[in-house]
């Protein structure tokens, strides 16, 4: 019988940050990766675990940065059950590091949330799918007019007995608020003395109020052109002269970073090209923003927690709110990644690259996890030459990707 303690990943074209390796080799063992080269310079252990990709591709694990749920779980629903839900079926879908994601809602209501991912996070073991590197922080700090699909009654202003009691919960490691609220410097200055990567979300702030946000450290803004402000809501909130928004704002700031969900549904193709080329692959973030009818057949959903979040549909290719717009997404970072090389220039390795190493690089972990080299975690995937994940790996543990439903 071979060894486990040594796993060869052999056979296939290597994803790494700035290439592609062919007839690559990365081999682990205990958990992290120890070599990555071609098969005719790397020493194979002989009796090494190996795990062929015939012909395909060998990538780094996905992560994603801004994620509500799947398979019928919303990690609002603030369960342990509900959280292991969804991160075993984002595993599924290629991502190995996942931040579960908050929406609007009660303060009893996003402290169960905070409390599951902890005990999932803590517990250790290896049936929790994706690795839960902290929590995104995003609701319910939200503008009265971009709330989207989220519960209006739970929006509220930032309020310090609140963040700062859930912040010391130490699971949070990406903190969200609209730039333009009463409270917002205080949030973000908080945040920043912790090392969050912070952002701007669901918001309608001018330059002046980004500006303010940047010199409190804000360098990122969520899911770009989606429940955010641009020029002509800008002019009806402030009047004339008409003012710079956050698409301007972000574009001219190379520090700042952006996201795009890449389901084909949120974003034409133009817009997915528009942002690769005016960001770059160091600065846009794929993020799939999947809420909990992914993997699940076309019907009504809460988003949110399941006892009192707002209804939504899924057609099985998008959630929509009818007379409303769109209501996040019902698909994985495999569809996202597929749909980037599909629908714009990125190629293959760039496309891999900003849904594994950029994020990673943007919230902190980039010395962890997000790329395949030597000393980092051993979150591995084999995808076809379609890019279907055929094999996923956490830490060097295989996690069983059947579809559940």
């Amino acid at each position: 019988m071979p060894s486990e303690s040594h796993t060869v990943f052999k056979n296939g074209t290597v994803i790494l940050p700035n290439n592609a390796l062919e007839n690559g080799v990365v081999v682990s063992s205990g958990g992290r990766i120890g070599l990555v080269g071609t098969a005719g310079e790397v020493a194979v252990p002989e009796d090494a675990l190996f795990i062929d990709a015939n012909g395909g591709f060998i990538a780094p694990g996905y992560v994603d940065l801004h994620v509500h749920g799947g398979a019928g779980a919303d990690f609002m629903d603030g369960t342990s059950e509900a959280v292991v839900t969804a991160t075993n079926a984002h595993a599924r879908h290629g991502t190995t590091t996942i931040f579960p994601t908050t929406t609007t809602g009660s303060r009893a209501q996003i402290e169960a949330m905070l409390q599951a991912c902890l005990e999932v996070q803590r517990s250790g073991t290896d049936d929790s799918g994706a690795h839960i590197a902290g929590v995104h922080f995003y609701g319910p700090y939200f503008a009265d007019a971009k709330v989207g699909c989220h519960s209006r009654s739970g929006r509220r202003d930032p309020d310090p007995a609140e963040y700062i009691s859930d912040f010391d919960r130490d699971i949070i490691r990406i903190a969200t608020c609209a730039a333009e609220l009463d409270g917002a410097a205080e949030f973000y200055a908080e945040a920043s003395r912790r090392g969050y990567l912070i952002t701007c979300g669901h918001s309608n702030a001018s330059w002046t109020e980004m500006a303010r946000a940047y010199e409190a450290g804000m360098r990122h803004v969520d899911h770009f052109w989606c429940a955010m402000s641009s020029v002509p809501s800008i002019r009806e909130r402030l009047g004339t002269p008409s003012q710079g928004s956050m698409e301007q704002f972000v574009l001219m700031h190379r520090e700042m970073s952006t996201e795009v969900i890449a389901d084909g549904c949120h974003l034409a193709p133009e817009l997915l090209e528009f942002a690769w080329t005016m960001k770059g692959v160091e600065r846009l973030c794929i993020v799939t923003d999947a809420n909990r009818a992914m993997d699940m057949p076309p019907g009504q959903y809460r988003f949110g927690p399941g006892t009192d979040g707002e209804w939504f549909t899924s057609d099985g290719q998008v959630g929509f709110q009818p007379g409303a717009g769109l209501a996040s997404s019902v698909v994985g970072m495999d569809t996202m990644v597929r749909n980037m090389v599909r629908f714009t220039s990125a190629g293959i390795v760039n496309a891999v690259r900003m849904a594994s190493l950029t994020p990673a690089e943007r919230a902190g972990i980039g010395e962890v996890t997000g790329s395949l080299e030597a000393g980092k975690r051993a979150d591995v995937l084999v995808l076809n030459r379609d890019l279907d994940v055929k094999r996923v790996f956490t830490r060097g543990r295989e996690v069983q990707i059947m579809t559940r439903f």
